[in-house]
């Protein structure tokens, strides 16, 4: 019998059957196509050696006139500008205590390193941050201890606590007269979070101790971020618009749009809640989806608001300006807005509309494009092409003029195993180097997004995986893609020491804040032990008690398509087919040996190597038995292992490539298998 040629379709498919999917590819992970081919996907490299407080939701990038090249990130805990790998917070102040609210603020107690610290009616909740100035040394914690940036705990209405770096040497009350104490926003959730346990309603209703009647819904942080010629607007979901000012420097602080000059106009009108800001950057106008109306009244979770052209902070609709509103007509909620190349599309949970500029005295006109589709998260759409692609409720859509179901090969495979209550997380993007969207979302059995699909635009097939990604950010004006995940870990916490189990994404370093349950607020790594970032110990700044469990930590940047491994370690990356016969009927095969055709070009190592798979199995019922494997090794430029000696007898077998080293970039070709019939038994 002469050499078979194995080729199989491009693309996966785990919507059939494996064996009614013969000629094609079943499984996969961290391999992409290219020209038909599957190999093995591009690596990533840590940016940067700064971490990022708090799980990232949204990264924006933007160049000013001065080729500023800024990245804006929003986090659960903080807002930032990163430029040059120099991490600035810019997270806006809640409200500012000084002399005589701060006077003699501090309490301290011999040998501790807990500080409290009485403010009448602070405002503030377990977890906020306070940063402290003009504070003198009290109870042997010196100025420059206590003159900065804290982790507020214990919180009472009138007072809190704080760790500070260095033990007290007695006790005792102080801080001096001078002291002003600056609180940022409170934090937010890192997940949404579903109860209707004790606590989990509003306080005061219904007998003390019982729990809500309908599941109280705590959602996750999420943040918007556009530009505004140089400068920043973001906004919380459903909360309030900030502004940072490109002339106050990246250092300086956003502020609520609500009390912000700009350019000698003061604000007027703005919208005191809005779900999501967007700038029409044809016609420079602000647009609030979802906001407060005009004049005053209930948060309205349909209605547009825009400021005036120009002035992103006037918002009073008068005949001398263009500021105004309209309102969906359709649906409960705006869940999220995008703008393309001529229209902003506008998605409720069951409707898309166009936004249009007019150019009238209208200004924007609206129009519904389609009902009865859906959209399962605010972050899980992205345009290419003029075209928009995202991840609804039980399918992929497509719009480019006309709203379309998106042919997809792993609907099954994403949609049955998707945990529908961390939905928010889902997150779209693009890497427009490989023609690819990516979604990451979380399956069934995570709470964080773990696992990807791709669909590869130009050759309208899908693939997919496992990673951890909570923000990406496919810009032309950036080398690389860029992508953050926080730190998931397994650790347990005796004294002030941590020791960690196992990494499974992201970095540890100094400066890390760790949650987790039973973690104690506030805690944070202070030194490195036998742990440099992954496995290993590391000291913290609170003495505290935790059996092993799963905890998080800070979030990093990843370049993607940088580099061939999982930033310092090996990638394990893998493709298998679905089953094949040699021959149709009710023969057997026997395989003697297989010939590779595999392309190790980009790769780093010395002798870069992938291992090949014969698996064989009678029925399609039976498990696969057996298995055979070899090694196709590179010895120099093209000259590799030239065949694999593999015997296996079986009805029908599929073939698997594998790499699990450092160093490794291959592609898989046409390899041929050398087998013959071997009867009917």
């Amino acid at each position: 019998m002469p050499l078979q040629k194995l080729q199989f379709k491009p693309g996966l498919n785990r919507d059939q059957t494996n064996y009614t999917n013969e000629g094609g590819w079943y499984e996969c992970d961290k391999v992409r196509f290219r020209s038909g081919y599957p190999q093995k996907i591009g690596g990533w490299l840590r940016y940067g050696t700064f971490t990022v407080v708090g799980i990232c939701r949204q990264v924006f990038n933007w160049v000013t006139t001065a080729s500023d090249n800024y990245l804006a990130l929003g986090t659960s805990k903080k807002l930032y500008i990163e430029a040059g790998q120099i991490l600035n917070d810019i997270t806006p102040i809640r409200q500012t205590f000084v002399s005589p609210a701060t006077n003699n603020c501090f309490t301290t107690v011999n040998l501790s390193k807990t500080v409290t610290v009485t403010i009448t009616a602070h405002g503030a909740s377990d977890g906020d941050y306070v940063t402290f100035s003009g504070a003198v040394a009290v109870g042997g914690i010196t100025a420059t201890t206590l003159n900065t940036e804290f982790i507020i705990t214990l919180v009472s209405a009138n007072s809190f606590t704080i760790t500070a770096a260095t033990a007290a040497t007695s006790s005792t009350s102080g801080g001096g007269t001078g002291i002003t104490a600056a609180f940022q926003i409170s934090v937010g959730n890192d997940n949404a979070a579903y109860g209707n346990g004790w606590g989990a309603g509003t306080w005061s209703r219904g007998a003390w101790g019982s729990g809500s009647a309908t599941p109280v819904v705590t959602s996750q942080r999420d943040w918007f971020l556009q530009n505004f010629d140089n400068d920043l607007v973001a906004n919380i979901r459903n909360g309030v618009i900030y502004y940072w000012q490109y002339s106050g420097g990246p250092s300086t602080r956003a502020t609520p749009l609500a009390t912000t000059t700009i350019d000698s106009v003061a604000p007027a009108d703005v919208p005191t809640q809005a779900m999501q800001v967007l700038v029409s950057q044809n016609d420079k106008h602000l647009i609030c989806f979802g906001a407060t109306p005009y004049g005053g009244g209930s948060f309205d979770p349909l209605l547009i608001r825009w400021a005036t052209q120009d002035q992103p902070n006037v918002w009073t609709p008068l005949v001398t300006n263009s500021a105004g509103f309209l309102r969906v007509s359709r649906g409960s909620a705006i869940v999220c807005a995008v703008a393309t190349r001529q229209e902003i599309l506008v998605f409720t949970e069951g409707t898309l509309s166009s936004l249009q500029f007019l150019g009238t005295t209208d200004v924007f006109g609206i129009q519904e494009l389609a009902d009865n589709i859906s959209i399962l998260s605010p972050r899980s759409v992205a345009v290419v092409n003029n075209t928009a692609y995202w991840f609804g409720h039980d399918k992929f859509y497509a719009y480019g003029g006309r709203v379309e179901t998106l042919p997809c090969t792993i609907r099954n495979h994403v949609f049955q195993n998707l945990n529908y209550a961390q939905a928010d997380q889902i997150v779209c993007g693009t890497n427009e180097g490989w023609n690819e969207i990516w979604w990451f979302y979380p399956t069934a059995d995570s709470q964080v997004n773990n696992a990807y699909a791709i669909y590869n635009h130009l050759e309208k097939i899908w693939y997919y995986g496992t990673i951890d990604r909570t923000a990406w950010s496919d810009s032309s004006l950036r080398e690389y893609p860029q992508a953050l995940t926080a730190t998931y870990f397994t650790g347990a916490v005796s004294g002030t020491t941590l020791t960690v189990s196992s990494v499974s994404a992201g970095i540890l370093t100094v400066g890390s804040v760790i949650t987790g349950t039973g973690v104690s607020t506030g805690t944070i790594i202070t030194a490195l032990g036998t742990g440099l970032g992954g496995a290993g110990t590391y000291t913290v700044n609170i003495s505290q008690l935790v059996v092993q469990t799963a905890m998080t930590a800070d979030s990093v940047i990843y370049n993607h398509e940088q580099g061939l491994d999982d930033n310092i370690l090996p990638m394990n990356s893998y493709i298998a087919s679905s089953d094949f016969d040699l021959v149709d009927g009710d023969q057997f095969i026997l395989t003697k040996r297989i010939i590779p055709d595999i392309n190790f070009a980009e790769s780093t190592a010395d002798a870069p190597e992938v291992t090949m798979f014969i698996k064989p199995r009678n029925f399609p019922g039976n498990a696969y038995s057996n298995t055979e494997t070899g090694a196709v090794i590179e010895t120099s430029v093209d000259i590799y292992t030239d065949q694999i000696f593999m015997r296996a007898r079986a009805r029908q077998m599929a073939i698997e490539i594998e790499s699990t080293d450092l160093g490794v970039q291959w592609q898989l070709g046409s390899p041929r298998l050398d087998g013959r019939p071997d009867g009917k038994r």
